[in-house]
């Protein structure tokens, strides 16, 4: 049997500020983390507020394609 749609998905997060300073190449990279989300609850983009440790701050974290 082939599994159908997962409820649950795997997504990744990426700093809001660091892909903006990453135009102007002042940030040394870009933090990423990888979470899970439930389809049905959230449909729509996750952002979620982490620690980038390239901002030293709490920066928002949206969720990118894969």
């Amino acid at each position: 049997m082939a599994k159908g749609k997962d409820v649950r998905i795997r997504v990744i997060l990426e700093c809001n500020s660091c892909v903006r300073n990453d135009l102007n190449k002042e940030s040394p990279g870009i933090s990423r983390y990888i979470t899970q989300k439930n389809r049905h609850n959230t449909p729509s983009r996750l952002e979620l507020r982490k620690f980038c440790p390239y901002c030293y701050k709490h920066t928002i974290h949206g969720e990118i394609k894969k």
